[in-house]
């Protein structure tokens, strides 16, 4: 059994993982807003903070071997650029700070696809929280998806016969299946199976291997890890 902090535990993905986590037996906590404690599932153990202050997570991580970190701007767009640096950034490297400060056994932090023909700011935001993970010598499991289908968030289905067409053509095929879609059910099953299964390093999960878990089909584990040396701790003898 894991004992799990979340971090954007009330968003569209932390929601969905927290509930998948108690269902599976792990301890599970989440840090939230003052005012945001109901929209956390039953059993949730909840402490109220600021995830941009990494104060607030000093009480939380003494007793967690992992920290899933999912703080970020909703819905985002181009025209949020801006709010990238002011809300990713900063959350993201308090949550890291705290992590290596705590020692914790594995840090997981879902990134973003790259490189990618728009989405520029929210890319360099991205790609320099992996930096920081990296440099804190953090284990770490890093998930990159392009696009999260879920409730309201199915439009890009639309364009289902464009990545067909893409995925067809050579010269374009590893830039569809870099930036193919996502479902929820499989973001969620990968990561819960990376909580499950911590990797020594640095572990990269790009699109393919996220719609490659499904409860029959287990990605996690066959994935090359970056074998990068790390700091983080390890509990009761578990890679």
């Amino acid at each position: 059994m894991a004992s799990v902090w979340i971090s954007g535990a009330t968003g569209f993905v932390g929601r969905n993982l927290a509930a998948a986590l108690l269902s599976r037996g792990h301890r599970v906590g989440a840090l939230v807003r003052a005012g945001s404690e109901d929209r956390v599932p039953a059993g949730c153990r909840t402490e109220i903070g600021d995830p941009l202050d990494g104060a607030s997570y000093r009480n939380l991580l003494s007793e967690a071997d992992t920290l899933v970190h999912l703080v970020g701007v909703s819905h985002p767009s181009p025209a949020k650029a801006a709010l990238f640096r002011q809300v990713d950034l900063p959350a993201a490297k308090a949550a890291v700070d705290a992590a290596r400060d705590a020692a914790i056994r594995h840090f997981l932090y879902v990134s973003v696809a790259h490189p990618a023909p728009v989405m520029k700011e929210y890319i360099a935001v991205r790609s320099n929280v992996e930096e920081l993970i990296r440099a804190a010598g953090l284990n770490a499991t890093i998930l990159r998806p392009w696009y999260v289908l879920g409730p309201g968030r199915r439009w890009p289905l639309a364009l289902a016969p464009l990545y067909w067409m893409l995925g067809a053509l050579p010269a374009t095929r590893d830039s569809a299946r870099r930036l193919g879609l996502v479902t929820l059910p499989q973001m969620i099953q990968t990561m819960a199976l990376a909580v499950e299964r911590p990797p020594e390093g640095i572990r990269i999960l790009e699109v393919p291997e996220i719609r490659a878990a499904s409860p029959g089909r287990p990605a996690v584990e066959g994935v090359s890890p970056d074998r990068r040396p790390a700091t983080g701790r390890r509990q009761n003898g578990q890679s």
